[in-house]
C-alpha cells in the first residue's frame, strides 16, 4: 500500500457510507443547502443520488469534502 493511500483519510471509505452519514446527519433539505444540487434537492434518494456522484467528479469532491469535515467535529 502506498504512503498516499495511508496518509487518505477516505482511503477504504464508501461514497455510498459516506452518502448514508452525511443524510443520517444532516438530512436531505439540509445537504441540498450546503451542497445545492439537484440530487439533494428534488426528489432525494440514494440511488439517484450515487449514481450521480459516481458520474460527477466535482460532486463527489464536495460530498467528500463535507463528510471529512463532519468527522473532523
Amino acid at each position: 500500500m502506498s504512503n498516499d493511500q495511508i496518509k487518505n483519510p477516505l482511503h477504504g471509505i464508501k461514497l455510498a457510507t459516506m452518502l448514508e452519514e452525511l443524510y443520517l446527519e444532516y438530512g436531505w433539505e439540509t445537504l441540498g443547502q450546503i451542497i445545492p444540487i439537484k440530487c439533494f434537492q428534488i426528489n432525494p434518494n440514494y440511488k439517484s443520488s450515487l449514481k450521480f456522484l459516481r458520474t460527477t467528479p466535482w460532486a463527489r469532491a464536495k460530498v467528500e469534502k463535507l463528510y471529512l469535515e463532519m468527522i473532523r467535529k
